[in-house]
């Protein structure tokens, strides 16, 4: 017999039924585990990156510059890529087919070389000389085979001076005439501008723009699929237009804090036992994850009754999107 006798799971995924019948604390733990949100942006970025994976071996590769507002899901898009063409090793080989560094925050040839090194786990020798690490550099990312490199927040170029922007940006040309693979460069509106204002580089780094959400019926089959995947054993009847505004202002219209505070909202329900995200659950997590005293009062206006019916689970936005447990 089930230790947690539960009468009707459908409003969840199948996989998250198995979840749901867990002990609370293991729900907790699960509930605080990064998971993929496969909306049909991040799977368009996914397939963008596959076939400039895919992409033949020529003299000018294509480039993709992946842009978007922090916390929007830009990294969690490059990981899941990454985690699909893991780095492995044979005998005394080590083969890493995407490579990603992050941008140093104080841009520089040489701090860039060193983080390079670092992420292929190579030694450095105290004071390396530059024209040395350039083709170490070189030399590792032939000898592990590296068919793609991702340069994380690429923004960071703009917080050099002038001097350091130019051999900066000379140096990604360099890299991509010299290595044959297609660069990526992640980061927020700043990494656009700082392509821009090179007009080769502008020709062979394509952006691609992951805006801030809007309230609208893809918000809301959004926020279904959240609904569905969230181990809770009640429905949560958040994919409605008004909790879709409410929630895109609390999380400033981003994914990642979008997903944050569904979290939050969630291991309240578990552990207060209403098991549902709601009017209840978000008020009693709002002192926790509100930036301001305002958003509480907003919260009751928008959640207060109303003379029409709450929509049911079935009148509820197909839930279609890809999330992994």
């Amino acid at each position: 017999m089930d230790e947690y006798p539960i009468i009707d799971l459908s409003h969840l995924l199948p996989a998250a039924q198995g979840l749901a019948r867990l002990p609370a604390d293991e729900r907790i733990q699960r509930l605080r585990a990064d998971r993929w949100i496969g909306y049909p942006r991040a799977v368009e970025a996914l397939n963008r990156l596959e076939a400039l994976y895919a992409w033949p071996n020529k003299q000018r590769m294509p480039n993709l510059l992946l842009v978007g507002p922090t916390n929007n899901g830009k990294s969690m898009i490059v990981e899941k890529f990454r985690r699909t063409h893991p780095a492995s090793s044979d005998a005394d080989q080590e083969h890493i087919p995407v490579l990603v560094v992050q941008m140093p925050s104080e841009p520089s040839v040489i701090r860039f070389y060193v983080a390079l090194l670092a992420a292929m786990g190579a030694p450095l020798r105290p004071r390396p000389r530059l024209p040395e690490m350039e083709q170490l550099a070189l030399a590792l990312l032939r000898k592990v085979g590296v068919r793609m490199l991702v340069i994380d927040e690429l923004h960071n170029v703009l917080a050099g001076n002038s001097v350091n922007r130019r051999e900066f940006l000379n140096l990604l040309r360099f890299l991509g005439n010299e290595l044959r693979i297609p660069l990526v460069g992640v980061g927020t509106r700043d990494a656009y501008l700082a392509i821009r204002s090179d007009d080769q580089l502008e020709n062979r780094f394509e952006p691609m723009m992951l805006p801030v959400w809007e309230a609208n019926d893809d918000c809301c089959s959004l926020l279904a699929s959240f609904a569905a995947s969230l181990p809770l054993r009640r429905p949560s009847p958040i994919a409605t237009l008004d909790m879709a505004r409410y929630l895109l202002t609390r999380s400033e219209g981003t994914i990642g804090e979008l997903a944050h505070l569904l979290m939050a909202a969630a291991i309240v329900a578990v552990e207060s036992g209403e098991e549902a995200i709601n009017h209840r659950t978000l008020s009693m997590d709002i002192d926790n994850l509100s930036r301001n005293q305002d958003i509480a009062v907003g919260l009751q206006v928008i959640l207060k009754p109303r003379a029409r019916p709450t929509p049911t689970w079935t009148s509820m936005p197909e839930r279609t999107l890809d999330f992994e447990f």
